[in-house]
């Protein structure tokens, strides 16, 4: 740490234009000049994450798609995470356990949220006007039991909650990648979309969770990485994301239909 602050100070002090004072302030910058705008007077949307790294957490490149595509938007967001450990640490460069590791799912989450992130127990349906759930294997450890239980998993009570009180209040709800399946669990009868139904020569690995999804009581509808369905009943948009192997502009493309469809449903 004192290495990282000795060269940002010296490259802060190459410049004659940074007073020693604002130096300080930029090291030691508050949460809240880390990320965050002025209210642009779009749709309030809450984006929940389930910590950080596909394998244990939010896929980054899904949370980073869904945040430029709400800025483009013009939306005014808000982002969420459960104050709960992890199911478990993945070695990202290993795909394994990292055996004696635990982390927090909103202290990992707030890495993506560049520090301004609010648990969400705090999170109302009443105080916005959509909200969003990105994938990664998160979705199924951390806001649900889904990766372990399939069918039978459990989803966060205050996932459930949150779901069930957007949905109540006739407001719409956008899940890509695996996050769909709490959706398919909470909401009975909701159409999504996990891509599509066969592997396809390994083009969609995780084909079977179409099957999962059918088993929830939800309705699938197959559709490509660049596509998004809406269930105009329910407000519930999906898209596949990085459920199949594309191109990463592709799933970009997806997720960013996702996101103008959740923003037209809001009517703002």
């Amino acid at each position: 740490m004192a290495a990282v602050r000795g060269l940002a100070a010296s490259r802060l002090a190459a410049s004659a234009f940074v007073s020693p004072s604002h130096r300080l302030r930029l090291l030691c910058a508050p949460r809240a000049a880390l990320h965050g705008s002025a209210p642009r007077g779009g749709a309030k949307v809450a984006v929940v994450l389930s910590g950080c790294g596909v394998y244990d957490g939010t896929e980054i490149h899904e949370a980073s798609a869904i945040l430029v595509h709400l800025s483009r938007g013009g939306a005014e967001v808000q982002i969420f995470a459960p104050d709960v450990p992890q199911m478990h640490v993945i070695d990202h460069t290993k795909g394994q356990p990292a055996g004696g590791e635990t982390r927090n799912v909103l202290k990992e989450s707030a890495r993506i949220a560049r520090g301004k992130i609010t648990d969400l127990a705090q999170l109302s349906a009443a105080n916005h006007d959509a909200a969003i759930f990105p994938g990664g294997f998160g979705a199924a450890k951390n806001l649900s039991t889904f990766a372990v239980d399939g069918k039978d998993c459990k989803v966060h009570r205050d996932v459930e909650r949150v779901l069930k009180e957007f949905h109540g209040a006739g407001k719409p709800i956008g899940l890509c990648c695996i996050a769909p399946v709490l959706a398919a669990k909470v909401l009975r009868g909701v159409e999504v979309t996990v891509g599509h139904e066969q592997e396809e020569g390994g083009k969609w690995p995780h084909a079977g969770t179409a099957e999962a999804v059918k088993a929830l009581g939800a309705k699938h509808c197959v559709k490509d990485v660049t596509e998004a369905h809406v269930d105009g009943k329910n407000k519930v948009v999906t898209t596949p994301a990085f459920m199949g192997e594309a191109a990463l502009h592709h799933i970009h493309d997806g997720i960013g239909l996702m996101v103008k469809k959740v923003l037209e449903l809001t009517g703002k």
